[in-house]
C-alpha cells in the first residue's frame, strides 16, 4: 500500500499575529486645590446663591475640608455669600465642622466689613461649639474692635487672651498689634508696659514691632527719637523694610522734617529700597518747599566751581531759614576752604551749623583749628572751641591738653585758661599737667603750684611728668612725647592739621 508522501500535501500557510491596537488613553489632569478655590470664587462672585448653591454641590473635585474653605474664604469673596457658603460648607453631608481656622477667617471678613455685632455673635457661637479660639482668633477681634472705635472692649478680649494661657499664649503678632492698639488710642504708658511684658517674655521685636514705636514717635513729632529706635533696630539684626521706610519718610514730609528724611532717602539709596509714588511726590514737594533741593544743588555747584564768596554768602542766607544740608557736604566745604586758604567760609559753615543744629565730623573742627593755630588767630581758636563745647561737642582729652600747650608757647597762656575751664569732662591728669606747663612757660610759677594743690584736692593722682623737678615747659612737652599715648595724640593732631 503506497503511502501519502508529506510532500505531495499542500503547505498550510503560517498565521502572522495580528497587530495590537492600543486604545490611546488619555491623561488625566491633577486638580490642584488652588484651581478649585480659584473655581469657587468665581462662582460666588458671578452667580446669585440660588444658582451658585446647586453649581458648588456638584463642582468635581471640591473637598470639604478646613483647608479648602478657609483658603475660599480669604480670597473674599462678597459677604453675605461667603457667610452662605460657610453655613453651607457645615451642612454637607460629608461630617465636616468647622474648626478655629475656617471661625477666624469668617471672623475677619465680618470685622472688615465693619458687622462687629455679627463678629462677636460668631465668636460666641465658636466656644459654644467648643472650638477653642487661638491667638489668632483674639487677635483678629482685637483689631477690628480698635478700628470700630472700642478700645476698652478690645483690652477686655486682651485680658481674655492673656488669662488663658494654659491654652492661648499671646504671640509676637498679638503683642504688635496690642500695642498698636494702645499707641493709636493715645495710651503710651500702657503701650509700654505691653512692650515690656513683650520683651519679658522673651519674644525678639520684629520688623514690625518696630514699625509701630517709629511710627508713633514720628507722630508726635519726635523724629529723633524714631532715627535712635531705627539704629537700635539695626545693632538687633533687624533690618528696616520698604514699609517702615515709607511709612517715615511720609510722616516727614508730612512735618516738614527734611533733616531726617535726607537721611532715611540716603539708606533707602544704599539698600535699594524705593518710594511708592505718592509718597514720592510727597516728599518732594516737602523738600521744594523747604527750599532744601535748590539750596543743596546749588551749594554742590558752587563747591565744585570753588566760589567760596558765593557759599559764603548763601551760607548766610539760608542760616535765618533754618535750611538743613547733609553734615558731610558742609563738612567738605570746611575742609576744602581752609586747603584753598578761605578758612572764613568755613568759618561761617561752622557758626551756622552751630545756630541751626547742623552735626560736622571732627575733621572739619582739626581743620579750621589748625589753620588758626599756624595762623596765630588764637582768639578764633578760642572762638571755635568754646562754641564747640557749648553746644555739646567734646574735643577729647588729648586734642584739649594740645591745644592748652600750644596756645602757652605762642604766648596766649589766657586763652589756654580759658579753654582750661570750659573742659567740664576732660579735666584730668593730662590736662592739668598742659595747664601746668602753660603757666611755668609764662613764669607764673605760683599759680601752676596751685593748680597741683587744686589737682590733688579733686583727686586726682600726679603721674611722674607732673611731678619731675625740671618744670620748663620743653622738658616736661618731651616728657609728654614719651607717652605712647601723647606720641599718638600729636601723630593724629599734625595729620588732621
Amino acid at each position: 500500500m503506497l503511502r501519502r508522501s508529506r510532500h505531495f500535501l499542500r503547505a498550510k500557510p503560517r498565521r502572522r499575529p495580528k497587530p495590537r491596537v492600543e486604545v490611546p488613553v488619555e491623561p488625566t489632569t491633577p486638580i490642584y486645590t488652588r484651581d478649585i478655590v480659584r473655581r469657587v470664587t468665581t462662582i460666588l462672585r458671578d452667580q446669585p446663591w440660588s444658582a451658585a448653591r446647586p453649581l458648588l454641590l456638584s463642582l468635581p473635585g471640591l473637598t470639604w475640608d478646613s483647608h479648602t474653605v478657609a483658603r475660599v474664604l480669604k480670597t473674599h469673596p462678597p459677604l453675605q455669600k461667603a457667610f452662605l457658603f460657610f453655613r453651607l460648607a457645615a451642612g454637607v453631608e460629608s461630617g465636616f465642622r468647622h474648626d478655629r481656622f475656617t471661625y477666624t477667617s469668617m471672623i475677619h471678613l465680618l470685622g472688615e466689613a465693619g458687622r462687629v455685632p455679627a463678629m462677636l455673635s460668631l465668636l460666641g457661637e465658636m466656644v459654644r461649639a467648643r472650638v477653642d479660639p487661638d491667638a489668632a482668633t483674639f487677635t483678629t477681634v482685637m483689631h477690628w474692635l480698635a478700628r470700630a472705635g472700642d478700645v476698652d472692649g478690645a483690652m477686655r478680649v486682651w485680658e481674655e487672651m492673656r488669662s488663658r494661657r494654659g491654652r492661648c499664649r499671646p504671640t509676637l503678632v498679638s503683642y504688635t498689634a496690642c500695642v498698636k492698639i494702645l499707641f493709636d488710642a493715645g495710651r503710651p504708658a500702657e503701650a509700654g508696659r505691653v512692650f515690656e511684658e513683650m520683651v519679658a517674655e522673651g519674644l525678639r521685636p520684629s520688623c514690625k514691632t518696630y514699625t509701630v514705636l517709629i511710627e508713633h514717635l514720628a507722630e508726635v513729632g519726635k523724629f529723633e527719637g524714631s532715627m535712635e529706635i531705627m539704629c537700635k533696630m539695626q545693632e538687633a539684626g533687624v533690618e528696616p523694610d520698604k514699609a517702615l521706610c515709607n511709612i517715615l519718610v511720609q510722616k516727614c514730609s508730612r512735618a516738614g522734617e527734611t533733616s531726617v528724611m535726607t537721611r532715611i532717602l540716603q539708606y533707602m539709596k544704599e539698600n535699594l529700597i524705593v518710594l511708592r509714588r505718592p509718597i514720592f511726590l510727597e516728599a518732594l514737594e516737602a523738600l521744594k518747599t523747604s527750599g532744601y533741593i535748590t539750596v543743596r544743588s546749588t551749594i554742590l555747584h558752587l563747591l565744585a566751581a570753588r566760589n567760596w564768596f558765593a557759599i559764603e554768602q548763601m551760607i548766610d542766607e539760608i542760616t535765618p531759614k533754618n535750611i538743613k544740608v547733609e553734615s558731610h557736604i558742609l563738612t567738605d566745604i570746611v575742609q576744602a576752604s581752609c586747603v584753598n586758604c578761605r578758612p572764613s567760609c568755613g568759618l561761617a559753615v561752622l557758626r551756622s551749623s552751630l545756630r541751626i543744629g547742623n552735626e560736622l565730623d571732627r575733621s572739619a573742627y582739626c581743620s579750621l583749628l589748625g589753620h588758626y593755630i599756624r595762623n596765630d588767630s588764637f582768639d578764633l581758636v578760642y572762638e571755635i572751641v568754646e562754641q564747640l563745647i557749648k553746644s555739646g561737642g567734646n574735643l577729647g582729652t588729648y586734642l584739649s591738653s594740645i591745644l592748652i600747650i600750644k596756645l602757652a608757647c605762642a604766648g596766649h597762656s589766657s586763652y589756654a585758661v580759658r579753654i582750661f575751664g570750659l573742659l567740664t569732662t576732660d579735666q584730668n591728669v593730662v590736662t592739668y599737667t598742659a595747664l601746668m606747663s602753660a603757666y611755668f612757660h609764662v613764669g607764673e610759677v605760683d599759680k601752676a603750684l596751685q593748680m597741683f594743690s587744686q589737682m590733688g584736692a579733686n583727686g586726682i593722682s600726679a603721674c611722674s611728668v607732673t611731678q619731675e623737678e625740671d618744670c620748663s615747659l620743653e622738658h616736661t612737652f618731651d616728657e609728654l612725647l614719651n607717652c605712647e599715648q601723647y606720641a599718638k595724640l600729636c601723630y593724629y593732631i599734625l595729620e588732621s592739621m
